[in-house]
Order: structure tokens, then sequence, then C-alpha cells
């Protein structure tokens, strides 16, 4: 069982290889075996935790959706009141709430509103699948034609949720005490941050974009999207352009970015935001 746990698998044909153990431990499911000698048969058995019933119905998302465009205007690293005596603990010893928003457009400074927040802890090195946030947003707006062509949310499904008054404080207390996550960070960090006075909600946790580690970890690729850096590092995407499901992607981009950090040096929280200071910087366009 053993060995057959350590052999790779071909993933839906697309080049991805993982072991068996791999693919039980994504899911955080078990395996074992059993046999019936009478009867001359042999069983397995597989274990899968229970899945809890989703908050919303799944969505048809297109699949030629773009990605967001790169944000810079938020300052990630330079933010009173973040947890300092973080900055010297490794990486891989550190809780991290890894997380994702949908939202009506791309401009909260205009009246663009969040319409989803999906997130996932990391602990110990592990995603804790059957604690995942996942919470739809009434907006109090229209939704354009443009955006429920990405994100798959239509009006309708927005009937009768908590407005972001409710749903940041339940959101900020499950991210308490963790390091956030998130890919193209300054964006939804923006869109946290312009509610802060209606809600009186703060972030100051720090705050890691998987982005800028993307460009750190392989600073002569070009494209740094979720969807090429999940590519590049062999990561499934299912569940695109819905706050959870890009969360879960996200999550399992960063485990896979860890230890290619390691490899450059960049262990600890410190380093980590360091190095994508550094990226940062050269990645803005003037």
């Amino acid at each position: 069982m053993q060995d057959w746990k350590s052999q790779f698998l071909l993933i839906d044909n697309e080049g991805i290889m993982l072991t068996l153990q791999e693919v039980l431990d994504r899911h955080d499911a078990e395996i074992w075996s059993k046999s019936d000698p009478e009867n001359n048969e042999f069983y397995l058995r597989l274990l899968l935790p229970a899945i809890p019933e989703p908050v919303s119905k799944p969505v048809q998302i297109m699949p030629d959706a773009e990605s967001r465009p790169e944000y810079y205007d938020f300052d990630l690293f330079n933010r009173p009141g973040q947890m300092s005596e973080l900055d010297d603990v490794p990486l891989s010893e550190l809780s991290f709430t890894v997380f994702d928003t949908e939202t009506t457009g791309l401009n909260p400074s205009d009246g663009d509103e969040i319409i989803s927040v999906g997130a996932i802890r990391i602990v110990n090195g592990r995603m804790l699948r059957r604690e995942v946030f996942d919470q739809l947003v009434d907006p109090r707006r229209t939704l354009s034609r443009e955006s429920i062509k990405v994100h798959g949310i239509s009006p309708e499904m927005l009937v009768n949720q908590p407005t972001i008054d409710r749903v940041l404080p339940a959101f900020h207390d499950y991210a308490k005490k963790t390091v956030l996550v998130a890919h193209n960070a300054a964006f939804d960090m923006r869109f946290l941050q312009i509610k802060e006075e209606n809600t009186g909600v703060k972030f100051v946790n720090p705050v890691l974009d998987t982005l800028l580690l993307s460009a750190f970890v392989h600073p002569n690729q070009d494209k740094h999207s979720l969807d090429e850096v999940a590519k590049r590092l062999g990561v499934t995407i299912i569940g695109r352009h819905t706050a959870l499901g890009d969360s879960l992607v996200t999550a399992e981009v960063f485990l896979k970015l860890l230890p290619l950090l390691a490899k450059k040096g960049v262990r600890t929280l410190r380093e980590a935001r360091e190095a994508s200071q550094k990226t940062f910087y050269a990645r803005l366009k003037y």
C-alpha cells in the first residue's frame, strides 16, 4: 500500500504529476485495505470528509473571462498596526488566511462593491478545507452585465444576503491572528480598506501577495496571473472566478511557492515581505 501511495498519477492527461498520497492529502482523505480470505476478496476503503452545504449554489463561469489588471494603489508594506512580532517567525510556523473577493467592478472609489468573500485557512502547512469562509454579500446596487459574465453571480442570488457591514466583522474574526494571503492582494485590500469607516473593521494583519512572490521566484516569467502561476506550478484550477474557488487555488499556489522561496533564502515573514517589496517596485509602470 505504501509503495502504491508513492507512485505518480497522471491527472486529467494534462501532464500534472501527483502521487496518490499527495492527492489524498489535498482532499484530507484516507485510504486503507481490507481482505476477506474466506471469500478470496480484497477491499479498498476511501474515507473523504463530508462537504458542508454550500452557502451559494455553484455557478457556471465563462472560460475566457479575463484576469484583473495588476493593482498598486494600496500600500502592502507600510501599514500602521501590523503584527511586527511575527516578522522573524518562519513561514512554515505561521497560520494564514488565503482569501479572495468578487466585486461589482474594478473601482471601489467609484462605488463598486464586494459581492462575495471566500477564504480558507492554512495551519501547519495544510489547508483546512472543513473550515472555509464563503459568503455572498448584498451590494445594495445593481450589477453590470460585464461583471456577471466574470463572476457568474446574478442579482437573484444576492437577495436576502447580508450586507457588507455584517460580513466584514465575521471575516475579520475568521482571519484574526493570521497572515492574509491573496493574489493581486492590493485589489482586495483596497476594497476592505475603503469600508473601514462604515463598518468599523480594520484589517491590520500582515499581507502576502502570491503575484509578487511568484514574480520573485520566477523573475524571468512575464505572466503572473493566477491562471498562469497555477499552471506553472501544476495546480489544477477548479471554480475559477468564484471567491472561494480562487481562494482554494491561491492557497495551493502559496503552498507550492513556500519551498521555492526557501531555496532562494526566503524563510521568514520579514524576508517574504522584503522580497515582495523589491518585486513590487520592479513591476511598477510609470
